[in-house]
């Protein structure tokens, strides 16, 4: 059994957290997120830290809710980042304004549009950084962009998370 919402969510220096009925707004160096409050959970504030108050029946909601507050402190403080490499020959990435200009193959190039909140850039034509204050919309977004031209099998072209290893397929023997 985990008891995970039994420790405190430590505040960094320059974070301030708002708490109200419903919600818990955090708010720091790199933004402001806001994590809601499910039935049940309490969160109070001491000196550095956030506590959650809950009954035995919400164990399952508190640790949920802990995990998201430690995320989120962690987003406004420090911020998130992921990584995506571009493999193949002609495939590159270029950052225009708010957009991600990607050459991918095919017979268009795909522009994507940057949300609120999340920087895009590309320090090669062949790597993009993305990033943000919210975990979530981090990884979503660069889920998105792999998923325009996953890694394929056979000669690992594609675009892929860096770091991540493509397990290549023996081609057809004679």
């Amino acid at each position: 059994m985990s008891r995970v919402a039994k420790q405190p969510v430590a505040l960094p220096l320059g974070v301030t957290a708002t708490i109200t009925a419903e919600a818990v707004t955090l708010k720091g160096a790199k933004g402001t997120l806001s994590v809601s409050l499910n039935g049940g959970v309490k969160v109070v504030q001491t000196a550095k830290n956030l506590e959650l108050l809950y009954d035995a029946s919400n164990r399952m909601q508190a640790g949920v809710t802990r995990a998201h507050l430690v995320n989120s402190v962690l987003g406004v403080s420090e911020g998130y980042e992921c990584k995506l490499e571009l493999v193949g020959v002609g495939y590159r990435a270029a950052v225009q304004g708010k957009a991600l200009n990607l050459t991918l193959g095919f017979s268009h190039p795909v522009v994507v549009d940057m949300p609120d909140g999340i920087t895009c850039e590309a320090p090669s034509q062949t790597e993009i950084v993305i990033k943000g204050s919210d975990k979530q919309r981090v990884g979503q977004l660069a889920a998105e962009i792999r998923g325009l031209r996953p890694p394929e099998p056979y000669k690992g072209k594609g675009v892929r998370y860096a770091g991540e290893k493509i397990t290549l397929k023996e081609g057809k023997k004679k």
